[in-house]
């Protein structure tokens, strides 16, 4: 798929997410990171596994086809658990109210253009009564991890992360 079809179909994604969020509510960490970015951290009374997207990083080749076999064991024993991981809020047109986004690794700025991995992006739904502002800043997003395979038309996958969003800061 070229890279023009590539960012068309994640376009019309966004877009598809960010439409219909009117909630007014803000989410916002209830907790402070630790050093230690895999450590397990106590929040409340849940325990939140601190992540970075080299922990979510498996070997793929960019014109090699998604196959849930690619994941590492590391990546598998992250579904289902409550995580915490830093990225940038992927562009969108909707500024308040955001139920859905895109997170990514970096800011799109990179001296090498766009072309993310496909591991390089999670979908953050936001949990029931919970919304998300856009920022151009860094954020960690907080919510469970599981695996959600986002076919485009064309049957490539257009993502293959979900975080169903607990908390923002």
């Amino acid at each position: 798929m070229s890279l023009v079809r590539t960012l068309c179909a994640l376009f019309v994604l966004l877009m598809l997410l960010s439409m219909g969020c009117n909630s007014d509510s803000v989410v916002t960490a209830q907790s402070a990171r630790q050093g230690d970015e895999t450590a397990l951290a106590q929040v409340g009374e849940r325990s939140v596994v601190d992540s970075t997207f080299d922990d979510i990083k498996f070997d793929m080749e960019k014109t090699q086809a998604f196959d849930r076999s690619m994941l590492t064991p590391k990546v598998e024993e992250l579904f289902g658990r409550q995580i915490r991981i830093r990225g940038y809020m992927f562009p969108t047109l909707k500024k308040k109210g955001l139920k859905q986004f895109v997170l990514v690794r970096d800011n799109l700025e990179c001296c090498f253009g766009p072309g993310a991995a496909l591991f390089d992006c999670i979908l953050v739904h936001m949990k029931e009564g919970r919304t998300a502002e856009y920022s151009i800043r860094p954020i960690a997003v907080e919510g469970t991890f599981s695996l959600d395979e986002v076919v485009g038309p064309d049957s490539n996958h257009l993502a293959i992360y979900r975080l169903d969003g607990d908390a923002i800061e």
